[in-house]
């Protein structure tokens, strides 16, 4: 699959790294305005430029990562030499009935919203795309779930998948932050404690992901009765752990329907 990633900030290089490195068979092109950031991409053979329609021609996708007010002028740019391709967007907030009128109708859309995890084969891509859309759409859900998951959702639920799957990669960084002045406090250097952290929640992860089993199921595991487990446990749930979590989940997803008002 050729495809054009318009946008070469956080996001949009993510998933072009992630294309070089774990989906096969593919030609990629970033652009971006200025390109000098972004010129190592090359490396791993990822064309690079500072023009929109550099390639686009040869494009079976078009990927938007750009911000919100960037589309219009995005797409009043490139719709003129392009045609029969697949526009999918990573745009927030940018709904698939507006993406279908601010391109005339004339193209299949997608929208997708991965993370930066992208880059590492590790993204969790929520894809959405209307029905007469899904024979164009099936070959980007495949692309992205070579970059970790990417599972098809109804269209109501993006922004919440924008909330616990793009914003969530910050929520668990924090955890890991937490979890690593807490080390340092007991005893650790910053450094051995951020490993163990961080190396924690991915094998807590993986558990998770391996075993399709709830979470408690794996807390029972690791808790015993009179355990320091469950002591720190029932102390970080005294204190607000998982109501906080929930509270800042609930309070980003206002957020982003407010700002689309």
């Amino acid at each position: 699959m050729k495809v054009h990633i318009i946008g070469g900030g956080n996001l949009g290089v993510s998933v072009a790294v992630g294309i070089a490195k774990f989906s096969k068979n593919n030609q990629v092109t970033v652009t971006r305005r200025n390109t000098a950031s972004i010129e190592y991409l090359t490396e791993l053979g990822i064309t690079v430029s500072s023009d929109n329609k550099h390639n686009i021609q040869e494009a079976d996708v078009v990927i938007l990562t750009v911000k919100p007010y960037q589309v219009d002028t995005v797409l009043a740019e490139i719709l003129p030499v392009i045609s029969e391709k697949t526009i999918a967007s990573a745009v927030s907030g940018l709904s698939l009935e507006m993406l279908q009128s601010k391109t005339n109708n004339e193209y299949p859309v997608v929208r997708i919203m991965p993370n930066i995890a992208a880059q590492f084969g590790e993204s969790a891509t929520c894809i959405s795309f209307p029905d007469k859309d899904k024979e164009k759409a099936l070959p980007i859900v495949d692309l992205f779930q070579d970059l970790g998951t990417a599972p098809v959702i109804d269209e109501k639920l993006m922004d919440a998948a924008t909330v616990l799957g793009a914003c969530g990669t910050a929520y668990a960084l924090r955890y890991i932050r937490a979890s690593m002045q807490a080390g340092i406090e007991i005893g650790f250097d910053s450094q051995t404690a951020l490993a163990i952290a961080a190396q924690t929640a991915k094998g807590a992860a993986k558990m998770l992901l391996e075993e399709k089993v709830h979470p408690e199921q794996l807390i029972d595991r690791v808790t015993t009765p009179q355990g320091c487990t469950i002591a720190g446990l029932n102390e970080m749930e005294h204190n607000g752990f998982s109501s906080s979590l929930i509270k800042g989940i609930k309070t980003s997803l206002k957020q982003i329907k407010g700002l689309l008002k």
